[in-house]
């Protein structure tokens, strides 16, 4: 995807607050409420609009959201207002020239569901996966440019629960993500333990390669402050990590957001990622390595 531009308007003057996000170009329209907000929300004529809508929150201590879609999302929302205790923001998909129909948001709806069940990054409260409605070829190819453009819009707005950091979708099926001309492969060795994982820079992720080694349990804290044991646990659950012998191996190439938390999950417990991680065949850290290109610009 090209460079663009994202236009956030801060409402209420805060960044708390309600904000909208438009990209030049681009005919959606997104509305963030804080619930504390959504009587004003409720007050904006895109409030009224067909789209979609995903509510984000907590049930007992876990986050949760909630997608849904409408020909006037208000009247929705205000029903989940009165039935629904736990979430506590709401994001309202629309588009700026209110041309979305019915089947348009059908379509959103399924396939944003799709997508949060795929990534796996939080519980969903869906009872059900929204089937696709039936739309002309042409009618598709738009609602998949709208979501693509959506998906990378989502994340600015810390609206996370679509974001796939499993890096499966490669040219060669199985393949293992090759690094950029002039970046290193970094590597963590474990010698004691046995165990080597390398990783590479892909843009702003750090990514673990698939076939590299973990702890075989997670070893460190487990407060309720801490949460690299968290991210250990939820690779285990997903299976991005499984058994092999005492240690766990990395099915798949995996994007963490920095390298103490890759360390942490390969070592099992709190680790100092920066000088964890080095350039393999040498014993220049990545702090080291980050340094030396930092002094060269």
């Amino acid at each position: 995807m090209s460079a663009t531009t994202l236009e956030l308007f801060f409402i209420d003057g805060q960044p708390e607050g309600m904000l909208t996000a438009e990209v030049f170009g681009w005919t959606g329209h997104i509305l963030v409420t804080p619930r504390t907000r959504l009587p004003a929300a409720l007050k904006r004529k895109e409030s009224g609009y067909t789209g979609v809508y995903i509510l984000l929150g907590e049930q007992d201590e876990q986050p949760l959201a909630y997608i849904g879609e409408g020909e006037n999302i208000a009247n929705r929302i205000k029903s989940h207002d009165a039935q629904k205790d736990w979430w506590t923001k709401a994001v309202l998909i629309t588009s700026a020239a209110n041309n979305l129909h019915k089947a348009h948001v059908q379509y959103l709806e399924s396939s944003l569901v799709k997508q949060a069940i795929k990534a796996a990054n939080m519980a969903l409260e869906n009872g059900t996966k929204p089937s696709l409605p039936s739309l002309s070829e042409a009618a598709q190819a738009n609602m998949e440019a709208f979501i693509k453009q959506l998906l990378m819009v989502l994340p600015a707005l810390r609206v996370d629960l679509f974001r796939n950091n499993v890096k499966a979708n490669l040219p060669q099926e199985n393949a293992v993500l090759q690094p950029e001309k002039e970046i290193p492969i970094f590597e963590l060795t474990l010698k004691k333990e046995g165990i080597t994982a390398t990783a590479i820079l892909n843009g702003s992720d750090f990514i673990v390669q698939k076939g590299s080694l973990a702890k075989g349990t997670y070893t460190g804290g487990r407060s309720v402050k801490a949460h690299y044991w968290k991210q250990y646990d939820k690779l285990v659950e997903q299976r991005i990590l499984i058994d092999q012998g005492k240690h766990k191996v990395f099915t798949q190439d995996y994007a963490f957001s920095s390298t103490s938390a890759a360390g942490a999950v390969c070592n099992g417990r709190s680790t100092a990622g920066p000088t964890a991680w080095k350039v393999q065949g040498t014993g220049q850290t990545y702090k080291e390595w980050e340094a030396e290109r930092l002094a060269e610009n």
